[in-house]
């Protein structure tokens, strides 16, 4: 059997870029949502909502840009993943990146529902059938299926952040408390699976997942893997 030749420093490249595309989207998911949609999109509130928008066309624009280009490391982070962590279980490493690739289609998708209301709300002579007021409500439903469906990615999100943490505990590249670490972060996402479950808030699964994709991008980055184990878990699992 033909034996793949690997170059040393490719697992070094291939954490790193993990770590970085991590960064990428985590910044831009604090931008994005936490200081766009959240400050401008009041769920109670179907004009003030409205009047924040239009008021902040170029910024609400903006933020749409910035999930895409979120949505897009998402799945250069998805394949990067995959081939850092197919050493140690290519089965498992090849399920957790399609329903990974899953959550990210659906969640892309849902970000269609986020930029139409500003259409909606543009007062387009197709919709003039409608009264102001029902655009603004038109608008506040649309941006709700986006919440829901972004909603329903992080639940498979969960469950591929849990495969991929089992594959960091069985490998012999990675510590293993990075690992046990990594799945309590994913855990926490488990919760969307479950709409009507409010328990624990999204603010503390939130955090919790914030301060441990810090750890694992600065071992990745720092330290980075064990380059003759990995190499060798490699050739292994090529045969």
């Amino acid at each position: 059997m033909h034996t793949p030749e690997v170059s040393s420093a490719q697992p070094q490249i291939l954490a790193r870029a993990v770590a970085i595309l991590t960064l990428l989207m985590v910044g831009g998911g604090i931008f994005a949502q936490g200081l766009v949609s959240d400050r401008l999109i009041s769920y109670s509130d179907a004009a003030l909502t409205a009047r924040n928008i239009l008021a902040n066309r170029a910024l609400f624009q903006t933020s749409f840009t910035v999930y895409l280009l979120e949505m897009a490391c998402q799945i250069a982070f998805t394949a990067v993943y995959y081939l850092l962590l197919r050493p140690a279980g290519r089965n498992i490493a090849l399920v957790a990146t399609f329903i990974d690739l899953s959550a990210s289609i659906i969640k892309t998708t849902s970000r269609l529902f986020y930029i139409v209301p500003l259409f909606v709300l543009s007062g387009t002579p197709t919709l003039s059938a409608f009264t102001p007021q029902q655009l603004r409500e038109i608008a506040l439903l649309l941006l709700r299926i986006n919440d829901r469906g972004a909603a329903m990615s992080l639940g498979l999100f969960g469950i591929s952040g849990v495969l991929t943490a089992y594959l960091i505990i069985r490998s012999t590249f990675l510590p293993r408390w990075l690992g046990i670490l990594s799945m309590i972060g994913a855990a926490g996402w488990l919760r969307f699976l479950f709409p009507a479950l409010r328990f624990p808030p999204f603010s503390v699964i939130a955090v919790i997942a914030l301060l441990v994709l810090a750890v694992k991008c600065v071992w990745l980055i720092v330290v980075g893997v064990d380059e003759k184990k990995w190499v060798e878990e490699n050739l292994m699992s090529a045969h």
